[in-house]
């Protein structure tokens, strides 16, 4: 007999704003800290108003943590402080690694149709990794894998592994799985989890039974116990982001665009900002000029 995770809590999205004046929805943040470890953030974005999202997010610094942008629809520009710069489209994945501190920038740009939407995820990076040197990574969505998981569910594995396929995200500081599941009406699957890891499914559209409770969109419900996870779609399918991690059991310190694990390196980060010695890597190309910008809490 397959053992299964049970429903340990379920939540709603609720309406925010961040950056410069973003409308969007925090699935979860830092009040969950630390039960979603090692995950600490994710946001739905999006809007068919451009006046929604078109401010964006200018230059703000991040350290201790990496930043995973899942874009679903339009365009979001970058930048940032060791040299990348472009721009991130339809199904297209920004994974960055902040480290020892990044400076960057997200500018969402308001398409003919005028509808943005996606989804930006935090993931803790753990004491002997926080102070690495920052990378970036863009993957495009021709290159994330599709596969089937059961009769009418299908997956897409931007990280980790499923049904023998691993996603293009590799070379990871942390244990993580993501995965964008779309189950077709009355579809259902049980998808493994490594034992140890903390899992939880941010339910996008539609509805669907999960460990024997239904859900609909906009809910994020947190798995409990080690065994595998069901999910049963309902007659209007449903589709559903699953994330899985090992926690890392680190304690959190947490303000704004930095997460580090005590006060006291909280506050050498914002000093180190103040000061413009914030950027270890790409400094001098960066320059100097943008490295006295305020920090304010921000995605």
């Amino acid at each position: 007999m397959t053992i299964q995770r049970a429903v340990g809590a379920i939540w709603k999205n609720r309406a925010t704003m961040e950056g410069a004046g973003v409308r969007l929805h925090r699935v979860f943040g830092n009040e969950q800290v630390p039960r979603l470890d090692p995950f600490l953030m994710l946001d739905d974005f999006g809007s068919d108003n451009p006046a929604d999202y078109v401010a964006g997010f200018p230059w703000h610094p991040h350290r201790g943590i990496e930043t995973v942008t899942y874009l679903e629809r339009g365009t979001v520009e970058h930048g940032d402080s060791i040299g990348n710069t472009g721009a991130i489209g339809p199904g297209d994945v920004q994974w960055m690694t902040a480290g020892s501190g990044i400076i960057h920038q997200e500018m969402p740009q308001a398409p003919a149709d005028r509808i943005l939407r996606g989804f930006q995820l935090w993931v803790n990076l753990p004491a002997a990794s926080k102070m690495c040197d920052p990378r970036y990574r863009g993957i495009e969505a021709a290159g994330i894998p599709s596969v089937t998981l059961s009769a009418g569910v299908t997956a897409k594995v931007i990280a980790g592994e499923a049904a023998g396929v691993k996603g293009p995200v590799k070379d990871l500081m942390v244990d993580v799985s993501y995965l964008d599941v779309r189950a077709a009406p009355k579809a259902a699957c049980n998808h493994a989890v490594a034992a140890n890891h903390r899992c939880l499914a941010y339910i996008v559209d539609g509805e669907g039974t999960f460990a024997g409770t239904r859900v609909g969109e906009g809910h994020v419900v947190l798995f409990e116990g080690s065994g595998a996870v069901p999910v049963a779609a309902s007659p209007r399918g449903c589709r559903y982001l699953l994330f899985s991690g090992q926690p890392l059991g680190e304690p959190v310190a947490w303000y704004g665009p930095i997460v580090m694990n005590t006060e006291e390196e909280l506050e050498t980060a914002f000093r180190e900002y103040r000061d413009g010695t914030f950027v270890k890597v790409g400094a001098a190309r960066f320059g100097k000029a943008r490295a006295g910008i305020n920090p304010a809490p921000t995605t």
